[in-house]
């Protein structure tokens, strides 16, 4: 295991909530115009669109969820619309975050221990099964 981990409530590093106050302050100062995307700023005022909306039985990563729930926490979004952008962005070869907002996801990576990256996505197996 890195030796430069950051274990939370272990005293290394800044503590979940001192982390979690500058993240909001941060949050305070992008105000309403905090973006995700393309420069597009989230409270749109476009036309909307009505979807209907399925409940999906979908496993993931411990600390991956960990810390996409934080984000979306952050950028006060559901967890289900901030995988939909994603998703949506992905799809169509876009990034789906400004250089802010992967700002705060390097934060929350080290907070929650997110140490996957996109070279992970197709080797990943379950605990019980990592010794097949």
């Amino acid at each position: 295991m890195d030796e430069r981990k950051i274990f939370i409530g272990s005293g290394i590093g800044p503590s979940p909530p001192e982390m979690f106050r500058e993240m909001q302050t941060s949050k305070k100062r992008l105000a309403s115009h905090c973006d995700i995307g393309n420069i597009v700023p989230m409270k749109q005022t476009t036309k909307t669109k009505t979807v209907v909306r399925v409940q999906i039985g979908a496993r993931m990563e411990k600390t991956l969820v960990k810390t996409l729930k934080a984000l979306a926490e952050y950028l006060d979004l559901s967890l289900g619309d901030l995988l939909e952008g994603i998703t949506l962005h992905a799809l169509e070869g876009k990034p789906p975050f400004s250089k802010q907002t992967l700002g705060h996801v390097r934060k929350l990576r080290t907070i929650y221990g997110l140490e996957l990256t996109a070279r992970d996505s197709h080797r990943l197996v379950e605990e019980h099964h990592a010794s097949y």
